[in-house]
């Protein structure tokens, strides 16, 4: 008697554990994003005077 319940119950579960969120990013935004780190972590090298990268000591 109380086997469908059950039944109804795990199937209700289950069916709750499959939702996926998916989060999409505008690709231009990112990739702009991207430049201005870049472009800044090299601003950062040039103003300490970085060594050239390489075998070093």
């Amino acid at each position: 008697m109380n086997r469908p319940l059950y039944a109804l119950l795990i199937a209700a579960a289950m069916l709750s554990g499959c939702v996926t969120i998916n989060i999409y990013f505008p690709a231009a935004a990112a990739e702009k994003a991207a430049d201005r780190i870049i472009d800044e972590v090299w601003q950062l090298k040039k103003e300490q005077g970085a060594k050239p990268e390489g075998n070093q000591p």
